[in-house]
């Protein structure tokens, strides 16, 4: 069975891209790791001096050995998150290339009513580089999230389930 990682653009610990993510990884079924991004602020200086920090390997050995990875992003400013832009950055340091044909899928949960299709057009900019295969769709993108889960969690019944279900459905086949 595949093993899916998930890697969220929001460190708080309530966040609605992080419910966002778990359900997409009970939708899509098997094994599943979420992926640290409470790493170091990406600086040249330190590369150099120390080399690629433990976290950063671990997180590109984790992309490296998933059967597909799953990024979701709130919109901070009309783009995706530093957070997540940092990890980005970070794992391009290492060697191997992680993302080379990696499946992935690109997720958003935002309070506005758009979703985030900002965040995941950045997003998807930002993944071009390293050759990654991200879905074209369906895309998923939660708008007025705090109105579409439940008290514990999980996405509401309706059109954001139903495309999160086709989505995983995606890439899981494209996970093969």
């Amino acid at each position: 069975m595949s093993h899916l990682l998930g890697l969220c653009g929001s460190l708080r610990r309530d966040s609605f891209n992080l419910k966002l993510m778990r359900e997409a990884a009970l939708q899509y079924g098997g094994p599943f790791v979420e992926g640290n991004l409470r790493l170091p602020l990406y600086d040249g200086d330190l590369e150099e001096a120390e080399g690629i920090p433990a976290d950063v390997q671990t997180l590109a050995d984790q992309i490296k050995a998933a059967s597909a990875v799953l990024v979701v992003t709130p919109e901070y400013n009309k783009s995706l998150s530093g957070v997540l832009k940092n990890a980005l950055d970070w794992v391009s340091r290492t060697k191997d290339a992680p993302w080379a044909g990696k499946p992935v899928a690109i997720l958003s949960a935002t309070a506005g009513r758009s979703g985030g299709e900002r965040a995941q057009y950045a997003t998807r900019l930002c993944l071009t580089p390293f050759q990654a295969h991200v879905l074209p769709g369906p895309e998923v993108l939660i708008g007025s999230n705090f109105n579409e889960f439940t008290e514990d969690g999980r996405l509401k019944e309706g059109r954001g389930l139903d495309g999160l279900k086709r989505l995983m459905d995606t890439l899981r086949a494209a996970a093969g």
